[in-house]
């Protein structure tokens, strides 16, 4: 098997085959991700190239793969039809399958519409991991996420009517302290819309080489620290309307609340609640990323 520039994945791919079917990210250009910033440019791997490699896991590892995860950053601006064939190719390989999944933003997977969307799902891909960040379009434009609410709802919905399973992902603290209750609020609304099947929340954490960091350093951007963050989840998930499973399952997040939605939001509120009642020198430092 074969792999080229950085290869992540989320955490909860932590036990997936993982086979590369792009290299790096069309977009690039979010200023608070350092992942590809230093290359290699985007590229999409031939789709002979991948089945050869998915013929080399097989060799190594037999036909009872379960999980199988498809980078890099995003995979869903392949081809539909070369996206549907290595999917596929795959579950013929790999018969026990359970699970395919791949990383797309949603102006790649707006691209696609409801269509080809559904080619994927009948072709055996299960879920897509999306980075929202945010629902308020200053944020989105200020973090030159390329796409505004709007898109990421109707991007959001197709995936969901489409039978795949979505995972968005929020980023807390990424409007600052200017727009911290824009940013929940409109963020809320936006996964009221969708209602994705899990929501993922992270901290913002500046990235050494991105434009955002030098924002913060200069002053410019001013950064939430424990307590903002924590009434900035609160204001969030009390909005929440949905039937998602939510969970903050990173290194970045000062506190882990998780569960199913509606059922576990008032535990999760109490939880955020203890934890503000802490001093902030008893949450994590703050750190500059590196990746």
């Amino acid at each position: 098997m074969r792999y080229e520039g950085p290869i992540y994945r989320p955490p909860s791919e932590a036990d997936s085959l993982l086979i590369q079917a792009t290299v790096g990210c069309p977009h690039n250009r979010c200023t608070f991700c350092t992942i590809y910033k230093n290359g290699p440019r985007f590229r999409i791997r031939s789709v002979k190239e991948i089945m050869e490699d998915i013929d080399s896991a097989s060799q190594m590892y037999g036909p009872h793969v379960k999980t199988l995860f498809f980078p890099a950053g995003n995979t869903i601006a392949m081809k539909t039809d070369d996206l549907a064939a290595i999917c596929i190719y795959a579950r013929r390989i790999f018969p026990g399958l359970e699970r395919i999944t791949v990383y797309g933003s949603s102006q790649y997977i707006h691209k696609k519409g409801p269509k080809g969307l559904k080619q994927l799902a009948d072709a055996g891909l299960n879920r897509i991991h999306v980075g929202l960040e945010s629902g308020n379009d200053e944020v989105l434009r200020h973090v030159k996420k390329g796409v505004d609410a709007k898109r990421q709802i109707e991007a959001g919905q197709w995936v969901v009517d489409s039978g795949l399973e979505l995972s968005l992902y929020v980023v807390l603290g990424l409007a600052g302290v200017t727009l911290t209750d824009p940013h929940a609020d409109a963020t809320a609304n936006v996964l009221n819309q969708i209602n994705p099947h899990f929501i993922r929340l992270r901290t913002f954490v500046p990235k050494i080489n991105t434009p955002i960091l030098d924002e913060v350093q200069s002053g410019h951007f001013k950064m939430l620290g424990p307590h903002g963050i924590l009434k900035e989840s609160e204001r969030l998930i009390r909005q929440l309307e949905v039937t998602s499973y939510l969970a903050s399952d990173h290194y970045t997040n000062y506190i882990d609340v998780h569960g199913k939605l509606p059922e576990s939001k008032n535990l999760m509120l109490e939880q955020i609640q203890a934890a503000y009642q802490l001093p902030e020198s008893q949450f994590r430092p703050f750190f500059i990323g590196d990746q």
